[in-house]
């Protein structure tokens, strides 16, 4: 048996994802228009900072459909004369006489000369005069010029999410073109002499290759778009080829191959082609076999860095190991701040015992929902408790067990089952 080599030094899942975040710099950036922002599934990152070059609103404007009026024109039940109205769109073709009012519409500018709004649910008009019945005071319903934005602001910094809100600032500061960070480019492919395709019923020793299309769809959840190869079987001279025409990509997620047994090759093929491994071993379960490495390709100035992430082979351990390392990764790479990359994190208590691996953290797959706890007293969001029912489903080799799954519950090593009632920490997959 070979010695271990540094990089077979078990890391933590911490450690691991410093070290995966260490070489995942965020890409570089294009201009994308607001119809793409708006047919994206995955919010797209900010790469340039959006300084505003207009006021908004432009102009005082009435937040109501009623009347602009001087304030001290108003006496509650005293009539004043109707002189027009002002729609949205149309501002007053004059100033406002004193003594007077004006008709004014929801948005529509407000006359030069008035200082407030009195909304129509407060008022009573009749043969061109319109009684109040309540006063009036200075800048009453209107919303003043620039309030909102003025120009030269601030709005959005770079590494910030582009959502439905982010586009309407846009569109409302006359920005069609976006600075946003482009998507990573993922190869995906699995390994194996036993796989075949989805479409394809296997024979005796064979299974369906599932891990590169569940991959491929957490790749698109994450923000990256997956370009998936063929399956490659366990062959260094075919691996060689495959991993040659992997390498046109930003990122390649690999499954099946990194452990220790006989035809386990992925490893030293990517030594064979340059690739820097950072680690393969990770203390956690599922997913302790788990490479990381990178592959420098070119040279100035069209050098580029390949991350390269060797996943296990079981399907739910390919998950969750994606789960925790590679759609952090990918999110740095779309332009996220490293302080924003991970899923939230929660406190849960057990529904359910548990019993803990004697010498890893336990991944474990759980659904989660919000009780309210008796004992507890204060506001509902103080007063509801998140409780996790573990899935019956745990094996690595189960895809089963990520049906549904809302939560990885971070169950520390033991030799004692943890009982019902127990705390443990959360990564949550969904909002409950």
């Amino acid at each position: 048996m070979k010695p271990l080599a540094a990089h077979d030094v078990l890391l933590s899942p911490e450690q691991a994802l410093a070290t995966i975040l260490l070489q995942a710099a965020p890409l570089g950036s294009e201009l994308v228009d607001l119809h793409e922002l708006t047919s994206s599934t995955v919010p797209r990152i900010l790469a340039a900072p959006l300084h505003a070059g207009r006021m908004l609103p432009p102009w005082d404007n009435s937040a109501m459909d009623g009347y602009a009026l001087r304030a001290a024109d108003v006496v509650v039940g005293l009539p004043l004369p109707v002189r027009g109205t002002v729609a949205a769109g149309h501002p007053a073709s004059q100033p406002l006489l004193p003594g007077t009012c004006l008709r004014i519409m929801t948005g529509a500018p407000v006359p030069e000369g008035a200082d407030a709004v009195i909304m129509r649910e407060e008022s009573e008009e009749a043969d061109g005069f319109v009684r109040f019945r309540s006063p009036a005071r200075p800048g009453q319903h209107i919303r003043r010029a620039g309030e909102d934005i003025r120009p030269g602001d601030l709005l959005l910094s770079p590494g910030t999410p582009v959502g439905p809100g982010e586009v309407g600032v846009f569109s409302a500061v006359g920005r069609t073109l976006i600075e946003v960070h482009r998507r990573p480019q993922v190869t995906v492919l699995s390994t194996g002499d036993e796989l075949v395709p989805a479409d394809v019923a296997p024979g005796p020793g064979q299974i369906t290759n599932s891990n590169s299309h569940a991959l491929a769809a957490q790749i698109r959840e994450a923000g990256g778009e997956p370009r998936l190869l063929p399956i490659v079987k366990d062959d260094p001279a075919a691996m060689r080829a495959a991993f040659a025409e992997a390498l046109m990509a930003d990122v390649v997620v690999s499954s099946g191959g990194v452990s220790v047994g006989q035809f386990d090759y992925v490893r030293d093929v990517l030594a064979e082609l340059g690739a820097v491994e950072q680690f393969s071993r990770v203390a956690m379960k599922p997913g302790k076999p788990l490479t990381f490495s990178y592959i420098n390709q070119g040279t100035e100035p069209r050098f580029r860095r390949v991350l390269w992430f060797g996943l296990p082979g079981n399907p739910a351990s390919s998950m969750v190991s994606f789960e925790l390392f590679v759609r952090p990764a990918l999110r740095r790479l779309c332009g996220l701040p490293e302080s924003a990359v991970q899923r939230p994190r929660a406190w849960v208590t057990l529904a359910q015992p548990i019993e803990p691996d004697r010498s890893r953290l336990h991944f474990t797959r759980a659904r989660v929902e919000r009780r309210s706890d008796p004992a507890l007293s204060g506001t509902p969001s103080t007063s509801d408790t998140l409780w996790a029912t573990p899935l019956a489903w745990q094996g690595s080799g189960m895809l089963r067990s990520m049906l549904g799954v809302q939560a990885l519950l971070h169950i520390p090593p033991g030799n004692s089952p943890l009982p019902v009632g127990a705390r443990v920490q959360a990564t949550l997959l969904s909002l409950i």
